[in-house]
């Protein structure tokens, strides 16, 4: 989001705003269209993504392996099972971070590499676990050859205009190529309970904020079919030793929220996820 931008207007569907702003003043609202987005101007993306921002600000376990490591594989599992019939042979990420997702992706003889806007990270990548991450912004960045997929796990809420990123996902793709995206799902049980202390929001970085719906209109509208789309929990993502040594604190929340003991749910998780596929039997030219 940059300082041109118009944040009295829906950038999925143009529509107005709300006229009073929302959660303390932090966020606008279409009501059209329920996309929301933070009320104030951030920096370019560019600005705000240097070695502070994962080596603080509580994102310390950016490169700790084992953690990643286990994240990395069930969004590779999710991902496999969702395009099984049709699974990619090369892809791309988007904000790959310290490169786990592209190693996980090699190792099942994927051929894959990431293109990072933090020099730091995409350093880690390179030289910890020699993958291949290239410091750049995705959204200008021509690959060699059209891929399969694009992966963007937790990057479209940050960059600076959604419907740019996903027109260059676009390009990049074979025909029929596969979109996978997960963000924060501002709709879930734990978001409407918590309000500005849920811990997806991260106003200070997140620019733009998604239910199911504004999604799914914002995918289809940039020349994608939505094939699947749920959400999970933070859960998800942990361990499962880690999941029954703190199951006392983790699942009452997780229950009365949801009323489910489920890690993925149709609507109310915390972690909303798509796959979608490239509209169009050839690929686009560029503009």
């Amino acid at each position: 989001m940059t300082a041109a931008t118009d944040l009295s207007r829906c950038l999925v569907c143009g529509g107005a705003a709300d006229r009073h702003t929302r959660l303390d003043g932090n966020l606008r609202h279409c009501p059209s269209c329920t996309f929301t987005w933070t009320a104030h101007h951030l920096p370019p993306t560019t600005e705000l993504y240097d070695e502070n921002y994962f080596t603080g600000d509580g994102y310390e376990d950016y490169y700790l392996p084992r953690p990643r490591r286990y994240e990395s594989t069930r969004r590779l599992r999710w991902l496999l099972r969702t395009t099984r019939n049709h699974p990619p042979r090369t892809l791309i990420e988007a904000g790959s971070a310290g490169g786990y997702f592209i190693e996980a992706a090699q190792h099942a003889g994927i051929t894959a590499h990431g293109i990072e806007i933090s020099e730091h990270a995409a350093r880690h990548a390179r030289e910890h676990l020699h993958v291949p991450v290239q410091h750049g912004h995705f959204e200008t960045t021509t690959p060699t050859h059209p891929v399969d997929a694009v992966c963007a796990f937790h990057v479209l809420e940050h960059v600076d205009n959604p419907r740019h990123f996903l027109h260059a996902a676009h390009h990049m793709l074979n025909p029929q190529g596969w979109l996978a995206l997960e963000v924060p799902n501002i709709a879930s049980a734990a978001a409407t309970r918590l309000g500005t202390d849920w811990p997806g929001l991260q106003l200070q970085y997140h620019r733009w904020h998604f239910t199911p719906e504004s999604l799914i209109r914002l995918v289809t509208t940039t020349g994608y079919d939505v094939i699947t789309c749920d959400t999970a929990v933070f859960r998800y993502y942990m361990p499962v030793g880690y999941r029954l040594r703190h199951a006392r604190r983790l699942v009452p929340p997780d229950w009365s929220g949801t009323r489910s003991l489920r890690l993925t749910q149709p609507r109310l998780g915390d972690l909303l996820r798509l796959v979608a596929r490239a509209r169009g039997g050839t690929r686009r030219e560029r503009s």
